[in-house]
């Protein structure tokens, strides 16, 4: 490192240590435009023989521990190149200079797994069903779907998924290592709508290293710092792929896409079906042409949303709306004969007899011995009263 870089990385290292506690949360929110002194953190940590190395792990731990949330986003955004700086060093076997590395990750991993008092966490997840409707599909897009008996059965049933207790880690072992360390990508993934663009490009440039190292197509990548072959879980590129998936849709079209086609590379290969299955289903659904998103831009993955229906029609047709309705057909039919120039009284006489005889059926009560007779009476009244309306118009 240059010297005015080294600078940069021991100011910061020093002015932790003085500051007071009442000004954490404003210096917190100082962190996010030093620019300089992130770029030169990732150097310090993919040099695993810096000697501000282990300072820097130190400082980071403590800010980690100390709750605050612009604090933990600030070392969260730094696990990736943590991450892939102690798989390289393993894998070259110099347990040596990834000592405070591997410090910095329990201690982090130590930290989520329990509460505020000190109790391990519990977390859990439901499993979304594709009978209920969400912001990602509505069931009618599928079509018809058969209700069968063991489909109702299953109507209206949630899947509940847990994740936890684990256990406290005091050291990495070859059993314990992915465990870890899919704990905490998980951890990442959970803050990923706060991660910035390097942040998102360190993840994808650890995601292609892990998955080419030790493989053919490491030769058409040309990296230079591993050259055996790492061992990963598929639980652990699954949770890449989540990651891989957003940076896609958020300013990393590019590096996103060749970290999407190196986990396919390696899941081939190793014949892991869960990162298959993920991986296929992302590449599938890609548009045709590179995203043009603004980094900085609102981060989410957009989803178009198909307008629904409403459940109760506005116009709701009841009884007193179908008599209305008709009442102002009568009309309508009475005025359009009246103006009508053209026609002769024959068919004048006709249509009118049509509509009389149509308005009768409608407004033809429930017979009633006693109200029958005044009902004709009025009904042929009336009806007597359209056709001298009607022929006399005609005549005019």
């Amino acid at each position: 490192m240059l010297g005015a870089d080294k600078g940069v990385v021991e100011e910061w290292l020093s002015e932790f240590k003085t500051l007071p506690e009442t000004s954490m949360s404003s210096y917190a929110s100082s962190l996010k435009g030093k620019r300089t002194l992130v770029s030169e953190l990732y150097t310090v940590i993919s040099e695993s023989r810096s000697e501000l190395l282990e300072p820097v792990c130190h400082q980071l731990f403590e800010f980690y521990r100390s709750g605050e949330f612009e604090l933990k986003k600030f070392v969260l955004q730094f696990l990736p190149e943590l991450m892939w700086s102690y798989l390289s060093v393993i894998s070259t076997r110099d347990m040596h200079s990834s000592g405070c590395i591997e410090a910095l990750l329990l201690g982090i991993y130590n930290l989520e797994i329990v509460d505020k008092d000190g109790c391990s966490k519990v977390q859990s997840f439901t499993v979304p069903s594709l009978s209920k409707p969400s912001v990602y599909h509505e069931p009618s897009s599928f079509g018809s779907m058969a209700l069968t008996e063991g489909a109702l059965s299953r109507h209206g049933l949630t899947r509940v998924v847990h994740s936890g207790p684990h256990c406290q880690r005091e050291t990495f072992t070859a059993q314990n290592r992915f465990e870890v360390l899919t704990f905490l990508l998980h951890c990442y993934n959970a803050a990923l709508v706060y991660m910035p663009g390097p942040s998102l490009q360190s993840l994808c440039h650890m995601c292609s290293r892990l998955c080419v190292s030790g493989y053919p197509r490491k030769l058409l990548k040309k990296y230079e710092n591993v050259s055996s072959r790492i061992p990963v879980s598929p639980e652990f590129m699954v949770h890449l792929l989540t990651a891989v998936y957003y940076a896609i849709y958020n300013g990393e079209w590019d590096v996103a896409c060749k970290a999407l086609d190196d986990v396919l590379y390696r899941a081939q290969l190793e014949m892991f079906p869960e990162p298959l299955l993920v991986g296929n289903a992302i590449k599938n659904t890609l548009p045709s042409c590179a995203l043009k998103s603004s980094k900085d831009a609102p981060r989410c993955i957009q989803v178009e949303i198909t307008p629904t229906s409403s459940r109760i029609s506005r116009n709701a047709v009841t009884s007193l709306s179908i008599r209305g309705h008709r009442w102002k057909r009568n009309d309508s039919n009475v005025t359009n004969l009246s103006e009508d120039k053209h026609d002769n009284g024959e068919r004048s006489k006709i249509q009118t007899e049509n509509d009389s005889q149509h308005y009768q059926g409608v407004q033809e009560p429930a017979s009633d011995p006693k109200t029958d007779g005044k009902e004709i009476k009025r009904q042929k009244s009336l009806r007597k009263k359209m056709e001298d309306g009607i022929h006399s118009s005609s005549r005019v």
